[in-house]
């Protein structure tokens, strides 16, 4: 089962939060979540040379807060921030509540060789760029090997080198324990848009085992891509939860 789920999806709840966090009031939660998935696409299209991780979206009764995780957050701020100023203008009319306020909040990814998503964006960088689809994926995992994960795993699929029949090419490194939930593993897919069709990118980083207590103990972390080993209290059971 674990190989076919998504590795995030088939963790949330336990090691893993959601990236969108609200209770919306009867009636409104078709909106709230169009509301969020104009907003990720927008900013997926907007910041599209900014290295954007992830993007988090949480909701009071009169609040919109936007945790916008990148590898560059200056390019995203600008120069007095005015950049950051401009994008939260622009955010403001995919807003249901005109009245809402808006908090954005821009945060630095500390480790972005250890992001599977900042991952993909650069295999997929290269392969547009018409490098080598099999130098792309070991530069990469080179990058990921010194970074010090414990196991990871890259598949690209589609007309690769323009060949006639689409076949799927994969390199892998130490472990990935798909089926233990406790298992940090970190995924991300995206495709490359070359002359000869769509090429596909997944990665999967393997960053060690948590033992916190309670859902997404280390969502941050996970999302930063720091290192999410947990060392277990004496005397405490180990277990799959």
């Amino acid at each position: 089962m674990g190989q076919k789920v998504h590795p995030i999806g088939f963790r949330l709840g336990g090691i893993y939060t959601w990236s969108s966090r609200w209770f919306a009031k009867h009636g409104s939660y078709r909106a709230a979540l169009k509301q969020d998935i104009l907003i990720r696409k927008f900013l997926q299209k907007r910041l599209k040379d900014a290295n954007v991780s992830k993007v988090d979206i949480e909701r009071s009764s009169s609040t919109v807060t936007i945790n916008i995780y990148t590898a560059k957050p200056g390019v995203i701020i600008g120069r007095g921030g005015q950049g950051a100023e401009s994008l939260r203008k622009e955010l403001k009319q995919f807003f249901i509540d005109p009245k809402a306020a808006l908090t954005l909040n821009i945060l630095e990814v500390d480790k972005p060789n250890l992001s599977a998503m900042l991952v993909v964006q650069s295999i997929v960088a290269d392969i547009e760029k018409r490098i080598p689809f099999r130098r792309a994926m070991r530069q990469a995992l080179s990058r990921l090997i010194k970074a010090g994960v414990q196991g990871a795993k890259i598949a690209v699929a589609g007309r690769l080198d323009g060949a006639e029949i689409a076949r799927t090419e994969k390199v892998a490194y130490g472990k990935i324990p798909l089926h233990t939930l406790r298992a940090n593993v970190d995924y991300a897919r995206s495709a490359a848009h070359t002359t000869y069709g769509v090429v596909g990118v997944k990665v999967w980083i393997y960053k060690g085992e948590i033992f916190d207590n309670g859902p997404a103990a280390t969502a941050e972390t996970a999302v930063a891509g720091g290192s999410a080993r947990r060392r277990r209290p004496h005397g405490a059971t180990q277990f799959n939860r």
